[in-house]
């Protein structure tokens, strides 16, 4: 991956309500806290391969830049380790500020183009929504048709043996009561909308 070239910020490209709005969700409080000791950016197992470290995109979050922040690949590479959560003395939960950054990504769809993972997301969630549990098998599946279907056929071996070997199947797995399940993940969106 190459390294993002630095540019210069202006005034008005600074969203002046996007830190108020990060921080205000559930696990992000400590975001204003943040004095930009770099911690997180060494504890960081994949900081290399990131465009932005972990230190950048909270500085970038601090500050507005909502698009530059929302439209990085550091967000999407983010293991989840919490090594950085961790390891931070102002006890700033960096790993949920990541979620919110992808969530929030999904919502406005600037996530970068030809990034599986948030397809992936956004598939998983359309699977649950609908059955209650998602299948791997539909799940690949539309997976490859949304970003290459052609990958597919790579996979095309691997899915035999696991399909003979009974380790995959295409039956659609389901709960009884979808309906309630619905419900639910419907009325914690409103509730989510609402928050906003």
């Amino acid at each position: 991956m190459k390294p993002v070239r630095q540019t210069i910020k202006y005034e008005a490209e600074r969203d002046p309500n996007f830190a108020r709005e990060i921080a205000a969700i559930p696990g992000c409080e400590n975001l204003p806290s943040c004095f930009q000791c770099g911690t997180c950016s060494a504890a960081c197992l994949v900081s290399t391969f990131m465009d932005y470290t972990p230190r950048r995109v909270i500085a970038l979050t601090r500050s507005g830049f909502k698009d530059e922040a929302l439209r990085c690949q550091t967000i999407w590479l983010c293991t989840s380790c919490y090594a950085c959560t961790v390891e931070c003395p102002k006890e700033i939960q960096i790993t949920n500020i990541m979620y919110a950054l992808k969530q929030r990504a999904i919502r406005e769809k600037v996530y970068p183009k030809g990034f599986s993972i948030p397809v992936l997301a956004q598939e998983f969630y359309k699977l649950v929504l609908k059955r209650g549990r998602s299948t791997e098998s539909w799940l690949v599946i539309r997976l490859f048709w949304r970003t290459n279907i052609l990958k597919i056929l790579g996979m095309a071996r691997l899915g035999l043996n696991l399909l003979r070997t009974g380790r995959m199947s295409f039956r659609a797995d389901s709960i009884r009561q979808t309906r309630e399940l619905q419900r639910l993940l419907e009325a914690a969106e409103a509730e989510k909308g609402m928050a906003k």
